[in-house]
């Protein structure tokens, strides 16, 4: 299974993009989509798989739920926009994460690209993307991509995608 990772689009979408996802089994966004224009683009892509950031409006909320938990390929995910990273969780996710934690965790929100594991208290790898709009303070733009086999993940890319301005 081949997914295209991607977060923080802000209404931005580009062809680059779109052929760096053609490939993909399924695409996932780590919210902040910014538009349902984006959410469309991407679905005429690949199935798709998101959750709503804090600039989403209505129309995406309706569409996309706030954390999303789901299986695929053998891989318990549990993906939301804002929800910290290992050692730093956020309040909202934290005691779902201690319960039960994923084998995959995936964030947005920070346009920071992070690849991490939390091994020590809850077994799980961590991924947030980057941003791959051009709204924020990010310098370059980031998706990552990646393959699930057996439960787990292997052939994981960070794409840097250009300068934000």
């Amino acid at each position: 299974m081949k997914i295209g990772l991607l977060s923080d689009t802000h209404s931005y979408m580009d062809d680059q993009i779109l052929r760096l996802l053609a490939d993909r089994d399924e695409i996932w966004h780590a919210g902040d989509f910014g538009s349902l224009e984006v959410s469309e683009r991407l679905s005429q892509v690949a199935p798709l798989r998101g959750v709503y950031g804090n600039i989403d409006g209505q129309e995406i909320r309706l569409l996309h739920p706030k954390v999303l938990r789901f299986d695929v390929a053998g891989l318990d995910v549990l993906m939301t926009h804002i929800g910290g990273y290992p050692g730093k969780y956020h309040p909202d996710i934290r005691e779902e994460i201690k319960q039960n934690p994923p084998q995959l965790y995936i964030t947005g929100h920070s346009h920071i690209l992070k690849v991490m594991t939390d091994k020590k208290r809850n077994n799980l790898l961590h991924i947030n993307p980057g941003a791959a709009g051009k709204h924020g303070f990010h310098k370059i733009r980031t998706m990552v991509r990646f393959a699930i086999e057996a439960g787990q993940v292997r052939d994981l890319q960070v794409i840097e995608l250009g300068k934000r301005a």
